[in-house]
């Protein structure tokens, strides 16, 4: 189950429960895969409904990564997703916001 308390979500990964969290480590990843210097403007794209399918994968999988998950990015890109694309949209908007304090996340 997740703790929302340390920035924890979950997602369900080919009909099984996986837990999402951004660790320190999962964000210079993040801010890696995405060639950028701050995660700023990426936070700032799923506020304003401004992300690309390119962001939601990079955060799920640094996210999924720092969680325990073991699989690769081309895993996740396969993976079925419960929920489609709307849910792994909602999921990686909700573990940026954990990660970052947001009490309504």
């Amino acid at each position: 189950m997740a703790n929302p308390h340390r920035g924890e979500a979950t997602l369900t990964l080919n009909g099984q429960v996986q837990t999402l969290r951004l660790s320190l480590g999962a964000l210079v990843q993040l801010e890696q895969a995405l060639g950028s210097d701050s995660l700023t403007d990426l936070v700032a794209r799923f506020e304003n409904g401004s992300f690309r399918t390119r962001d939601i994968l990079a955060v799920l999988f640094a996210a999924l990564r720092a969680g325990g998950w073991t699989g690769t990015a081309q895993d996740l890109a396969d993976a079925d997703i419960q929920g489609g694309p709307i849910a792994a949209a909602q999921t990686a908007a909700r573990v940026l916001a954990l990660s970052f304090g947001a009490d309504q996340a």
